[in-house]
């Protein structure tokens, strides 16, 4: 049976040419309370249950009725127009200035008409724009006194958001203090108090990671970087936001004293913000007229594709505070920007099956298996379809043609079901009630979606658990794979971790698939695993809202495995097992800062250490591990392959290192 959530959305759009036609204020009634539900889940769960493009849709229908009938749209119950992401779990603070929303445009035609507006409103010509990347992410207000943060606030309704400061602070990126430069310098002439707006967001790189960790952990993916950023910032505990990555860019002001602190004009506004430290939108236009201002839109429509952040449109605004000033302030949004929202690339392809994968911790995750199809410039032949609920939700069938779009960019996403197309043959995918792995009842918890298996002994999960265990980010045990895995766990050589460490060589020769080299190699690996640093091997038992950050501290905290496992009933047993085989985990000397206050950007492959290696060489130095790079970047780490961040450095003058340079720094003391 498919939820009332699904039938109402779909009665709403089937019934609405109906309901026009009868009664237009029933129709604006019923559009405008599907798109306050939408609303809802976008801003406040970050769960949306429809596509950017196809929520976008819903809002131009309704702009298109409540044009043609505005007595209706008067008389119809209102629609808050910027939306409200408070939460309920932090304390609200209200806006010195209104955080407005932005006006919309789609198509060319739309974007000569503001600018034929504006030229009409102020009696110019040619007016000076600038065009700059939308972000795609959490939008804040951080409030600086004096120089020193002290506050930072989610839009919320647009007079009262989140209070999200302890949140904020440990954004990388974030300064606690603007910066003051030489005297006379733009960053010395800071205002008493300044609210500062921007948008916190997820590089592509840190999303791809995050959710191969999840993947790899057997948790449910993130659907694209914007939910990974508003979910990670409404988290109660502050560490997850250091763990996963985040960053910050400022590209506006709101309330500002004195006054006259303001910048003339937008790019001064830029250039004033990186003075003070803090990052600022980067890859800008300027466009003079409407011609020039299409073709700036197309560039960096062009260019999207070799950014490292999640956009999902350009953002026009007018050069002169002057004329911003002249213009105003509508109800929701000012008068002199618009966001120009790109067209998302969409396929369409047919669903050949539908496979369930279960994860570490029990949970079933449907996947749609597709027939290959290009979207974007890859194959697609797989996409997720998140839990049961969605597939009831968008009534994905086997056999069904669906609709395809990348979110995020990155992720495919089946996003709808082309009903014209379906054909008798299309399937209903029934959810089992047993695990496909190992037979056990599968159950849903209380307040949750998932369906689980809760046999801890499922094949299924103690391969995603080992796998976590031996992967980079936990105790890096090279050649011991999925494949490899699969075979220890269906011979019954590996039933829990510890068992890992008691492999016999002619066991694993008699395999056949490996030369006796490749063997003493993996056999070396798991030998040298015993050795690993303290806070991997925590973070490998797989302990619920334990990530890298937290183990860190813990190990920090306890010094060792024992002290730890004392200290966490939910660790006893397995660390009892793994110190029984011999484990006896390490802890990183902290007698050496080396990188103390220094931020360091990896890119390319290194001759020697991997990505994570280097990071935790860095770390353990005292220095941090940035994603993507800026003028705060203290250093940019270089090996083969290095493409747009090495360019990047280069533009901003940003010291480059190679492997060598980067070990020699870590030799200092």
């Amino acid at each position: 049976m498919k939820p009332i959530r699904y039938i109402l959305f779909w009665l709403v759009l089937a019934l609405l040419p109906v309901a026009v036609a009868g009664d237009p204020q029933q129709a604006i009634s019923a559009l405008r309370a599907e798109i306050a539900r939408h609303d809802e889940l976008y801003h406040r769960k970050a769960a949306p249950e429809i596509s950017d493009s196809d929520y976008d849709a819903l809002k131009r229908r309704l702009t298109e009725l409540e044009r043609t009938h505005p007595a209706a749209a008067k008389l119809a119950p209102p629609l808050t127009e910027i939306g409200d992401d408070r939460s309920g779990l932090f304390a609200t603070v209200r806006h010195r200035e209104r955080m407005l929303s932005l006006e919309k445009a789609y198509t060319e035609a739309e974007l000569r008409a503001f600018d034929a507006r504006l030229a009409k409103a102020l009696r110019r010509d040619a007016l000076e724009y600038i065009v700059e990347p939308k972000y795609d992410g959490l939008a804040v207000s951080v409030t600086y006194e004096r120089g020193k943060l002290v506050r930072a606030v989610t839009r919320g309704n647009g007079m009262d958001g989140d209070d999200i400061t302890a949140n904020a602070r440990q954004l990388r990126d974030l300064p606690g203090e603007l910066r003051v430069g030489r005297p006379g310098a733009a960053a010395n002439r800071q205002p008493d108090s300044i609210e500062i707006r921007g948008e916190i967001y997820v590089p592509f790189a840190e999303f791809e990671r995050v959710n191969a960790e999840r993947e790899l952990a057997g948790e449910t993916r993130f659907a694209n970087p914007r939910n990974l950023a508003a979910g990670t910032m409404r988290q109660l505990d502050a560490r997850v936001i250091g763990e996963r990555g985040l960053r910050v860019v400022f590209f506006g002001i709101g309330a500002c004293e004195p006054a006259a602190a303001r910048p003339a004009t937008q790019r001064m506004l830029y250039t004033t913000m990186a003075a003070w430290g803090l990052p600022v939108v980067e890859n800008t236009r300027t466009a003079r007229g409407a011609d020039e201002l299409v073709r700036a839109i197309a560039a960096v429509n062009e260019a999207r594709r070799r950014f490292n952040f999640p956009t999902d449109g350009a953002v026009v605004k007018l050069a002169e505070r002057a004329l911003q000033d002249e213009l105003g302030v509508g109800e929701t949004a000012p008068r002199w920007a618009v966001a120009y929202k790109f067209a998302p690339e969409r396929a369409e392809t047919q669903v050949r099956a539908i496979t369930l994968q279960v994860g570490r911790t029990g949970v079933l995750t449907p996947v749609a298996e597709l027939v290959p199809v290009e979207l974007s410039g890859s194959t697609v032949a797989r996409a997720t379809l998140h839990n049961r609920d969605e597939i009831a939700r968008k009534d994905v069938r086997v056999g069904d043609f669906v609709y395809v779009e990348k979110a995020g960019e990155i992720i495919p996403a089946v996003v709808g079901v082309n009903l014209g197309r379906r054909t008798v043959e299309a399937r209903e995918f029934v959810f089992p009630a047993e695990c496909p792995e190992c037979g056990t009842a599968v159950v849903t918890r209380e307040s949750e979606v998932a369906v689980r298996c809760v046999n801890a002994s499922c094949p299924a999960q103690l391969r995603r658990r080992v796998a976590h265990y031996a992967s980079e980010a936990c105790v890096d045990i090279g050649g011991l794979g999925p494949a490899m895995i699969e075979t220890l766990v269906a011979r019954g050589w590996v039933t829990n971790l510890a068992d890992v460490y008691q492999l016999k060589r002619d066991d694993l020769l008699a395999l056949g698939k490996n030369n006796a080299k490749s063997v003493d190699r993996l056999l070396a690996a798991i030998e040298g695993s015993k050795r690993a640093e303290l806070w991997r091997v925590i973070h490998g038992l797989g302990i619920p809202q334990i990530g890298t950050v937290a183990a860190k501290e813990l190990a920090q905290r306890h010094g060792t495995l024992e002290a730890f496992a004392a200290a966490e009933p939910r660790a006893r047993d397995l660390a009892a097992a793994l110190l029984a085989v011999g484990v006896r985990p390490t802890t990183a000397e902290l007698g050496t800062r080396a990188l103390a206050g220094k931020t360091f950007v990896l890119t390319g492959t290194l001759p020697n250490l991997t990505r994570a290696q280097a990071t935790s060489k860095i770390e353990a130095a005292g220095g941090k591990a940035g994603s993507s790079v800026s003028r705060a970047t203290s250093y940019v780490v270089a090996g083969a392959g290095a493409g747009a961040k090495l360019e990047q450095a280069r533009k901003l003058g940003v010291p480059v290192l190679d492997e060598a340079g980067l070990l020699r720094m870590l030799e200092r003391k």
